[in-house]
Formats: structure tokens, C-alpha cells, sequence
């Protein structure tokens, strides 16, 4: 278990524990990230996959951001790092592509009254349809027979679909929201090709040396995101997660990652999953001790 003096290689040491979130940090309580589902990472028992899933444990908070690919897999994962998912304050789901939503299911089995924070999308999460559905299912067509008229022209009040997780206790999040003293969710939306339109949602969380960011795949653009985190903090200590830099040209790789320490003043960097081989050489040249490698069974200590 980590205490407050214990320093994980390659992390920050941490400090004289303050008050945090309205409570005060008891003698041994966690204060650490565990990254439970990833690519890459030491050799171990547990199972690599292409996906996400991490355990905040801050203030004596317990979230999981994501859940990765493989729902077995997570499964594995989790119980080997001996991951009690009946006791968590809630769940993050970045987006809604499957590398991060794959062990949902099994999260939800364990616990099923867990709150799921996810970023809106129409006719996703539990979501309705929308207000275009409802134009277009109710427009009047005099010329139009009753039997091509859908549901003979009298719709449902509501025609929202049924999501693979039907009993999940879904929040959706469209803008910025502390949802807990101290704990934010940033909600940005991509404009970028293949994902035109897509919501993300972040984590963002207050420590003493400034905030910690969490990220899922960054589609909406790392740069986007980190700018709306220094609205809460204009100081980012850590960022975790992928920031979907796979296919950036390398110039421009090294460009962010600069921006990172010299226009963001970041001071130190935690990133995997969709970050790219290239992305991590370069924030390890350019952070040197700062970055920590946050690979599949990675657990990295936060200041208190």
C-alpha cells in the first residue's frame, strides 16, 4: 500500500498532507493512479489490449476512467490488481468507441447502481434520438399512404434505443461539471476527420501541485483539452491517457510536446494507449525523470 511517504521510481515525491476536497488525508490512504488496461507496460500475468481503463484513487475517491477493450480481459486485470468494483464513487466513459467501453458490462455486473458519467450522443447511452428524429417521423405528407408513413404517423413519445447497457445509470455530460467537491468533467467535441462530431469527456482533479488531467483518446485534440483544463487550474502537475498523436506527422509531435512544458508549463507526463511509440520517445527526451511510464499494471503516486 502506498502512504504518504512512499515514492514510486520515477514519480513525484509526495507532500505534508492538507486538507483536500473537505476531508483530511488519513495516515496510508491511496493517492495513486493504476493503469488497468494498456498495450504496453513490464512483463506481468496481466492481459495487454489496444484500450484504456485506469483507477483514480485521490481524497478518498475511488473512479475508474474506462474499461478497456475485452471485457474478460479487464475481468482478469482487475481482479488480479485486486480492484474492488463494488466500491467505486463512479465511472468515466471517455467516448463511445469499444476500446474503452469493452468491460462495462462486467463493471456493471459487480456493481450495478454505479453511476456511468458518459459524453452525450444521440441515440447513444441511453440517449433519445434527438429533435431531428422527431422532424422527420412527424412530418405531414398528404400524398403519402398510411403504410408508408412511419409508425402510421403516430410516433412514440419516446423512440430511444436500447443501449448495450440498458440498466446503466447513465449521466451525460455536455459541459463542464464538477461533479464532485474538487473533481471536474470536461466535455469537448471533436472536429477532426473520422471523428467529426464526436463528444469526449476528461477528468480533471485538484491536487496541491496543480491539477491532474485524465484523457481517454484525445480526439477532439490534446491541445484542446489541456487549454479547457487550465480553466480550473492554470497549473496541470500530470496528464494520463492517449492523445491520439498515432498518425501526427513527427515535427509536429515534438511541437506539442514542447507546448506541453514550455506553453502549458505540464510538469510532468503519464501518457499510454493511443499516445504513439514516437510520442513517448519524445516525452521521455524532453521530461526526462518527469515522464513516468504509465504502462498496463503502472501504478504512479500523486502528491497530497
Amino acid at each position: 500500500m502506498i502512504t504518504r511517504r512512499h515514492l514510486l521510481a520515477g514519480s513525484a515525491a509526495t507532500l505534508a498532507a492538507p486538507v483536500i476536497l473537505g476531508t483530511t488525508f488519513a495516515q496510508g490512504a491511496a493517492a495513486r493512479v493504476t493503469i488497468l488496461v494498456d498495450a504496453f507496460g513490464k512483463a506481468s500475468t496481466l492481459k495487454r489490449g489496444w484500450g484504456y481503463s485506469a483507477l483514480i484513487e485521490y481524497g478518498g475517491r475511488r473512479i475508474l476512467f474506462d474499461t478497456g477493450s475485452r471485457g474478460a480481459d479487464f475481468a482478469h486485470n482487475a481482479n488480479t490488481l485486486g480492484v474492488d468494483l463494488k466500491k467505486l464513487d463512479f465511472v468515466v466513459v471517455s467516448h463511445r468507441h469499444n476500446d474503452h467501453t469493452g468491460g462495462l458490462g462486467h463493471v456493471l455486473r459487480e456493481n450495478p447502481n454505479v453511476t456511468v458519467y458518459a459524453p452525450f450522443e444521440i441515440a447513444g447511452f441511453n440517449s433519445p434520438l434527438g429533435p431531428a428524429f422527431d422532424k422527420m417521423t412527424k412530418r405531414d405528407v398528404p400524398s403519402l399512404p398510411v403504410e408508408l408513413r412511419y409508425f402510421w404517423g403516430n410516433p412514440a413519445a419516446d423512440n430511444r434505443s436500447e443501449a448495450p447497457w440498458a440498466e446503466a445509470r447513465f449521466v451525460q455530460i455536455t459541459q463542464q461539471t464538477e461533479v464532485l467537491p474538487g473533481f471536474f468533467l470536461i466535455s469537448n467535441r471533436s472536429s477532426n476527420p473520422g471523428t467529426i462530431e464526436m463528444n469526449e469527456i476528461s477528468l480533471a482533479f485538484k491536487t496541491p501541485k496543480g491539477a491532474i488531467l485524465v484523457v481517454g483518446c484525445s480526439h477532439p485534440g490534446i491541445e484542446n483539452i489541456v487549454e479547457a483544463t487550465t480553466k480550473i487550474d492554470p497549473h496541470i502537475y500530470t496528464v494520463f491517457g492517449g492523445f491520439h498523436l498515432l498518425g501526427t506527422p513527427d515535427a509536429k509531435v515534438t511541437e506539442i510536446v514542447m507546448a506541453f512544458r514550455d506553453k502549458w508549463r505540464v510538469e510532468r507526463m503519464a501518457a499510454g494507449h493511443c499516445t504513439g511509440q514516437f510520442a513517448f520517445a519524445e516525452m521521455m527526451r524532453i521530461y526526462g525523470s518527469n515522464f513516468d511510464i504509465a504502462g498496463l499494471g503502472s501504478v504512479i503516486a500523486l502528491p497530497v
